[in-house]
């Protein structure tokens, strides 16, 4: 039998858990409600949604403080375009749209854009500003892409008409160049001009392919020096083959994203198209060589084992991309497949963190890296392993969207 002071200790431990329960509830139901990106959706739409979160002003994507026409944004809404276009998602495309109406005015012009700089890495955002304009034809957005065409069109070029990459970079062609470019260049020619036309501009843009391979391929191993300079005088350029020292991931990351997105829309006849699918068979034949067994890839991607290489977040998300997207279109053979199913579990237990909120992090991404230049790059193995690493680079994050994509994840 129980006593009356037994039974209210009862009551009150019961009253006490109830309200312990209840509490949990609580906070249940508020963990829940605070998430911002859910963790149902796929990881394609979860990292746009966590672009949007970090930069709430597409303007602003790559940690700026003020808005600026720069090829990082074009990266990330061209990825979010194509996230778009699968999940309907209409934040997505508010999004692509705030940065094109805020860039570029009603007459065409291009907010903090100048075309006398000849800036290669200026023309990849036209490829969100083409795909605004497939949706809702302004002409503003039009009289922008004539403005990036009349660009390449009087590109500086060395002595066999490679671009250079930017008119303060005399003589110098890069890999990097060649994406910033060449997709845009392509669907621009192929959309608005003549056929006749259209073909004069294939010619040039496989010009850069073929020089790239025949100046910048080492044919040992396969790979791609970063850059070559015609001239020769640049203090990072061998003296004798005008190349820089080292195979940087992110320059070859460019450059098989180049292959794989000017792929999608050369037309099937024609002549050159097949020479760009055995470079690009070659590429794929050479990097999967180099994949480290996490599935990642080294940021200096022949030298694993030297001291201060690390596994680099922007490289490994391009290379994935490219070797996906590749065998989905049939560039590649399948067997390449599973080297792309590994980089992206690379990425996802070597690169990705989930905050509570459910906001997607992409870590350990080389910053910035280049050649020449005030202060001077000079293309060592120190300067590559030196550069600022950091989280959520767009350069990574980008190419992590657009890999997941093509691999349903």
């Amino acid at each position: 039998m129980m006593n009356k002071l037994s039974v209210a200790i009862v009551l009150t431990l019961g009253l006490f858990l109830s309200c312990k329960d209840q509490k949990k509830q609580v906070e249940t139901k508020e963990s829940l409600s605070e998430q911002i990106v859910a963790d149902t959706l796929k990881w394609s739409e979860r990292m746009a949604l966590s672009e949007i979160e970090r930069f709430p002003d597409p303007t602003l994507l790559d940690f700026r403080e003020k808005p600026r026409w720069s090829y990082t944004n074009g990266l990330v809404l061209q990825a979010m375009s194509r996230v778009y276009e699968q999940t309907h998602n209409q934040k997505l495309y508010d999004y692509i749209y705030d940065y094109g109406n805020r860039m570029i005015h009603e007459d065409g012009s291009i907010e903090t854009y100048k075309i006398s700089n000849y800036n290669l890495d200026m023309i990849k955002s036209g490829d969100a500003i083409y795909y605004l304009y497939q949706n809702k034809q302004e002409p503003r957005f039009k009289q922008a892409m004539d403005t990036l065409h009349k660009q390449l069109e009087g590109q500086p070029t060395t002595s066999e008409g490679g671009y250079w990459h930017k008119k303060v970079y005399p003589f110098q062609m890069w890999l990097d160049g060649v994406y910033m470019a060449e997709p845009f260049h392509t669907k621009y020619a192929k959309t608005f001009m003549s056929p006749e036309e259209a073909k004069k501009v294939y010619d040039k843009i496989m010009l850069q392919f073929d020089l790239i391979e025949k100046h910048s391929r080492d044919s040992e191993t396969g790979l791609y020096y970063h850059g070559w300079d015609e001239s020769k005088e640049q203090k990072w350029a061998n003296k004798e083959t005008g190349l820089s020292q080292h195979f940087w991931s992110r320059g070859m990351g460019w450059y098989g994203m180049a292959m794989v997105d000017v792929l999608d829309v050369l037309p099937e006849d024609y002549e050159g198209r097949d020479r760009l699918l055995t470079y690009l068979n070659q590429y794929a034949e050479a990097i999967v060589k180099y994949q480290d067994e996490s599935g990642a890839w080294y940021q200096v991607l022949n030298l694993p084992d030297r001291e201060g290489n690390y596994l680099e977040a922007t490289g490994t998300s391009m290379f994935t991309y490219t070797l996906a997207k590749g065998v989905n279109k049939g560039y590649l053979p399948e067997s390449f497949k599973a080297y792309a199913d590994k980089g992206f579990q690379g990425i996802l237990d070597t690169f990705i963190t989930v905050e509570d909120s459910g906001v997607v992090n992409l870590n350990q991404c080389c910053s910035v890296a280049g050649l020449g230049g005030n202060p001077y790059r000079d293309g060592t193995f120190e300067y590559y392993i030196g550069e600022k690493i950091r989280s959520n680079d767009p350069k990574g994050t980008g190419p992590f969207i657009m890999a997941a994509l093509e691999l349903g994840k």
